[in-house]
Parts: structure tokens; sequence; C-alpha cells
């Protein structure tokens, strides 16, 4: 089997757009959650979610004319995935069929959906774009990026809701431990602060409703009252060990371990023992095989109810309770929001981040714990300590558990 590592990374988020930027904001606890400027929310009771602010496609490589023919996810794909590839220095260093795309989105173009939709509702079928499906369909961020690069090796889109990029790097990773391809680009992009999205979201009540950004998105805090709707794009160039070490790239960390299973429960809720999210915990960590050492958890930490309480009790069940405690756990969404399919992509990059650079991000405005959440959160200040391995923990709607792990090179 092959060994599997991080050779280039690239990020838009609401804390910034490009890699140092993201790294600085996470260690120094920037919250990148602010009033809604995309639309007017006041008919919602909705004011808040963590945008990514001033970007232009222009800047990141995109020429304007195929901007105008990509939805705003798809942009933000590409955008992440150019930062990527060229932290990488990858192109025109693999065999182009043996490069794949594996780059999904929990929802896809749906702000093209609204703009189609206003023209059938205002003018007529006639005036829908001959671009709606192509800008629209949850595929088309991988097929543009495997056009920009040539990549005609192995593609895989993913859709499992909030659990999305964890999948594509997951499924990456066995394509090439197994020899499938021996690099790939993978992550996810999401671009959903629209009223429908957020409308959908308020209604079912996973949004917080609190007006204050210092106090809305609340992982494992007894305050909690819902997610904050985030969006933007992680992209992480996978590679294969030995292919890496040939053309003298730089390793941020090596993947080596996967767990995806489902809890067939319920639509929305997790299951109360937590045991699917447990079993995809433990099969990352026994994968890994790294016992040892101190370990770092990214956890899913919505700042919902039933997940932080559900995940916690999911962590104790995998590791065992010591293992659990001794663990130093953190929560991103607490600075970027819930940024659904690119969540997992943007907390691996957080994960790699901290096993290179001898950092462990911090779970900001944590400030009455929560009984039921009683492990090492990291609340409010980043830790200068080098952990040996971390997990990447994510569950999304429909109950898919996805978790990836990841050792520190050396």
């Amino acid at each position: 089997m092959n060994r599997v590592v991080i050779t280039g990374m690239g990020a838009i988020s609401p804390i910034g757009c490009e890699l140092e930027s993201v790294f600085e904001s996470l260690k120094n606890g920037v919250c990148g959650i602010g009033k809604i400027t995309r639309f007017d929310p006041s008919d919602t009771k909705i004011s808040v979610a963590a945008e990514v602010k001033d970007f232009k496609p222009e800047d990141h490589g995109i020429a304007r004319g195929d901007a105008r023919r990509m939805d705003l996810f798809t942009q933000y794909a590409m955008a992440a995935a150019i930062q990527a590839v060229a932290d990488s220095g990858i192109e025109g260093k693999v065999d182009p069929e043996r490069l794949g795309v594996y780059v999904g989105s929990g929802i896809g173009g749906i702000s093209t959906i609204l703009t189609e939709c206003d023209k059938l509702f205002k003018r007529g079928p006639s005036r829908i774009s001959p671009l709606f499906v192509p800008m629209m369909i949850s595929n088309i961020a991988a097929g543009n990026i495997a056009i920009r690069f040539g990549c005609k090796g192995p593609s895989l889109p993913v859709v499992t809701a909030c659990a999305t990029s964890t999948n594509t790097i997951g499924e990456a990773y066995r394509a090439i431990h197994h020899g499938y391809a021996d690099a790939i680009i993978a992550g996810g992009s999401e671009a959903s602060i629209n009223a429908l999205a957020v409308g959908g979201f308020a209604n079912c009540k996973a949004l917080t409703e609190s007006d204050d950004p210092d106090a809305a998105s609340l992982p494992f805090d007894k305050r909690r009252g819902g997610f904050v709707m985030g969006e933007g794009a992680g992209i992480v160039v996978l590679e294969e060990y030995e292919h890496a070490l040939q053309r003298g790239a730089h390793i941020y960390a090596e993947l080596a371990g996967y767990g995806n299973t489902c809890d067939a429960f319920h639509i929305t809720a997790p299951a109360s023992d937590g045991e699917g999210g447990a079993r995809a915990i433990r099969m990352a960590y026994e994968e890994m095989n790294c016992t040892e050492g101190t370990l770092y958890i990214n956890a899913h930490g919505t700042g919902t109810h039933l997940n932080d309480s559900i995940e916690t009790m999911a962590i104790k069940k995998a590791l065992g309770e010591e293992r659990a405690r001794g663990a130093l756990i953190s929560s991103t969404k607490s600075m970027t929001g819930h940024m659904l399919g690119a969540a997992g992509a943007i907390e691996c990059i957080a994960c790699a981040l901290s096993l290179s650079r001898g950092v462990i991000f911090p779970t900001i405005h944590l400030q009455e714990p929560d009984p039921e959440c009683d492990l090492n959160y990291v609340p409010n200040e980043a830790l200068e300590v080098q952990a040996d391995a971390a997990l990447s923990v994510s569950l999304g709607f429909g109950g898919h558990n996805a978790v990836i792990a990841l050792r520190r090179c050396v």
C-alpha cells in the first residue's frame, strides 16, 4: 500500500483568502462572523453569517469571462485549487492520467438556481440561461478544475452534506493508497448564503438566532443555540509519498487513516448513542496506528445542542476515556462558521497546519462550558504545542460520518 501526503493547500474562507492569512486568523482566534450583507435578512430571525470578504475572481487567477460562466461555489473552488496546485508545485510533474480531482459540494449552485428561477417566474422559460445546468450541478467545480489542470485520472465529486469534503479527501486518500492515482486535487466548496438556503436552515431550527457575531457560533458552550452559516472552499493536493519525495515537494503532513459510516437513523439528527460517529473515529484512528504522543482533534463542533454533546460521547466511545481526556480538541467553526460542504476541507487544512507548525488552534467564545461537553476544547487561546497526530471529524445531514487521520511527518 502507498503512503499518502499533503503537498499543497489552498483556502477561500471567512477568515482569509490565502493560506497564510487563514493560519494567522486561526492562531489568533479571529472571528469571521458578521452581519449578513448578501441579502436583506429582515424577514427572517437570522442576522449573522460567516461570509467570504472582498472576493474577486480575477485576483485569484480566474479570467472574468470564465467567472461569468461559474456559480460562486465554483469560483471559490477554482481559486482554492489554483492556490493549492501552485503551493504543491505539481503542475507538469505528474502523468495527467495519474492526476485526479475529488472536489464536492453539499449544495452546489444554489445562487444560480435562484437567479434562473427569478427569470422563469418573471419572463418565462425561454429566458433561462443555456448555462443554467452546467453552472448549477454540484459536480461542475470538479469538472472545471480538471479542465484547468488537465486532470485525466480518477474524478469523484461527493455529496454528503456537511461531511462532503472529508469524504472527498478520504476517498482520494484511498485511491492513491491503493495505487489508482499518483496525485489528487481534493476538497470542497460552498456558497449558500442567500435567502433560500438561510430560510431553509432557519426553518428547520438549525441556525442560531443570535444577532451578536461574538455570541453566535458557540461550540461546546452551554449557551449554544445553532450553527452559523459559512461559505468558501478548501482544497488540498494529496500525493503518493515516494512521488513527492522524488520531486522534492514540501510535505505538510501524512494522511494515514479514514473512517466512513452512516447512522441510518434520521435525516437531520445524529443518533443519540453516537455510535456511528464513534465507529468512523475509531476506524480512522486505528488505521493511522499512532496511539502515543499528543493528539489534536478538529471536532465537527457546530454549536448545535445535539451535535456537540453527542460528538463528545462519540470521541470517548472511540478512543476510550483516558485517550479522549488527554486529547486537545477544538472547533474552528467558532471562527469560520459552518462552511457546509467545504467545512471538512478547511478543517483538514487546519489539522495539517497544526501538525506542521506546532500550534493547536482554539475554540473561541467558549465561556460557559456545558457539563455534557467535558473534554479539553482549548478555550479561547491557541496553544504552542507540537501534536503528533490529528483527527478531523465531520458529521452530515442524512447520518453521514466521515473522519480523516493525519500524522506529522518528521
